[in-house]
């Protein structure tokens, strides 16, 4: 064996020894992501799939039909639910697992226009007869729907404007009833409307807390689920401080989670 083939010979040894233990482990996840969390979700898996060399696919929908999609068996390794209830439910259930159940966000509720000039920082819009519309998520499949419908049960005005209520089966149709001018407004997610703490257009009420229970989104790992090391993985990173910081710019509470 010559000398510059030993140096090839050792080169290739080390890098087999080096990269490809990283290559052999990487694994594939399938993620259920609740609308609301969506955009949130693509920058986070950026993120874990360059550092950790896992392949993660995002599924987005209504935490009602992944909760129901999951009770019969899909295939999803990991639910990032728009409440804590849903999580909890599958847990009881025996469709997840419990000591992986945490809450990675607390959702802000807003009402928002793409009409600069019609809402005006609080609730006196909805009292007057400045639209025909207004898009809620439906309280039935979607977390986001009952904080709307709490909101507007606080000011005694839902029976009144029932029949201008246009539903969407999540809040992200909901978001878009509104932007495509099929709703004059509507309740959406805080984190649709604002990038860092600057509304991206039209006009809003952020909505305070105290207006209706906590929105605690809650992740866990499905018991049926095939992630394995890379669904923990993933976890754990939801839980580092830079995923919390890209969390909060997007609009989210993580104080004390």
């Amino acid at each position: 064996m010559n000398q510059e083939f030993y140096k090839i010979f050792l080169i290739a040894g080390l890098y087999f020894c080096f990269i490809s233990p990283q290559l052999v482990t990487a694994e594939s996840l399938t993620i259920a992501v609740a609308s609301n969390f969506a955009d949130t979700a693509k920058h986070l898996v950026e993120k874990f799939e360059a550092n950790s060399g896992h392949d993660v696919q995002l599924i987005t929908g209504s935490s009602g039909r992944f909760f129901a999609q999951i009770s019969n068996g899909a295939p999803f390794d990991i639910f990032l639910s728009a409440d804590r209830e849903k999580p909890i439910a599958l847990v009881e259930a025996g469709f997840a697992r419990s000591e992986s159940r945490f809450t990675y966000a607390i959702g802000r509720l807003a009402l928002w226009s793409r009409d600069e000039m019609l809402v005006s920082g609080d609730a006196s819009v909805l009292q007057t007869d400045k639209f025909k519309r207004i898009a809620i998520a439906n309280p039935r499949l979607a977390p986001y729907g009952i904080a709307a419908s709490e909101v507007l049960n606080k000011y005694g005005l839902y029976d009144e404007i029932r029949a201008r209520l246009v539903q969407g089966e999540n809040i992200a149709q909901a978001y878009q009833f509104v932007f495509t001018g099929n709703a004059e407004l509507g309740f959406v997610a805080l984190s649709q409307v604002m990038e860092g703490r600057t509304l991206i257009s039209g006009s809003a009420w952020i909505i305070p807390e105290e207006l209706h229970r906590p929105i605690r989104q809650d992740a866990v790992i499905l018991a049926h689920g095939m992630g394995g090391s890379a669904a923990e993985a993933f976890m754990n990173f939801m839980k580092t401080p830079e995923s919390r910081a890209v969390i909060a710019s997007y609009g989210y509470g993580v104080e004390g989670l």
